[in-house]
């Protein structure tokens, strides 16, 4: 990766931390991406070549901005949702000025309708929002995934309850090869091979 993007990075997970800790509201709260878990989705994103990548949760946009600094140059194109307008305006800005706002498609809403008008295909799907609508995302989301998409979600092991639904869902799913990796907060992996 890029140094300069790298530094970036580096100073954004700073002002996180800070901002995350003066925030009492939970829903103004950034809570970025650990960096180690950053770490892994981007050689997630880089060893599957993924192209088109649905991402669900933007916050200021730390992720989408290693997800599109992974695979931006090489002709990967990010989807990434927020319903937040202040931290969709940070994502903006943060993308903009890593020069990645050209490999994002920033959408302001819910994930959950935003998704239902969705066409896909997506070979890369990155659960990073409200875990409790993680499962009807992604009912709607398995025909739009291309016939071999990796789908991944974050904080599977720090909010077991809120995400039990959707961990339980890819569990079962015939189709899906699913891990949890102790990695930050818990990443959950799982290959979906609908061939």
């Amino acid at each position: 990766m890029n140094p300069e993007i790298r530094n970036f990075l580096r100073k954004l997970e700073e002002r996180a931390r800070i901002h995350d800790a003066r925030e009492p509201e939970h829903s103004r709260k950034l809570l970025n991406l650990e960096p180690e878990t950053a770490e892994l989705v981007s050689i997630f994103a880089r060893s599957s070549r993924a192209r088109r990548i649905l991402e669900i949760g933007t916050s200021n946009g730390y992720s989408a901005i290693w997800l599109a600094a992974s695979v931006g140059q090489d002709g990967g194109r990010i989807l990434s949702i927020d319903r937040s307008l202040e931290k969709h305006k940070l994502a903006h800005e943060n993308l903009l000025a890593t020069g990645l706002l050209q490999y994002v498609d920033l959408r302001l809403g819910d994930a959950t309708e935003v998704i239902k008008n969705l066409s896909g295909p997506f070979d890369f799907v990155f659960f990073d929002a409200d875990r409790t609508s993680a499962p009807d995302q992604l009912t709607l989301l398995l025909p739009k995934l291309a016939p071999q998409a990796l789908v991944l979600a974050d904080n599977a092991l720090s909010h077991p309850e809120e995400i039990h639904g959707y961990l339980s869902m890819v569990k079962n799913l015939s189709q899906f090869q699913h891990v949890l990796i102790p990695v930050g907060k818990g990443l959950s992996v799982a290959f979906a091979d609908t061939r």
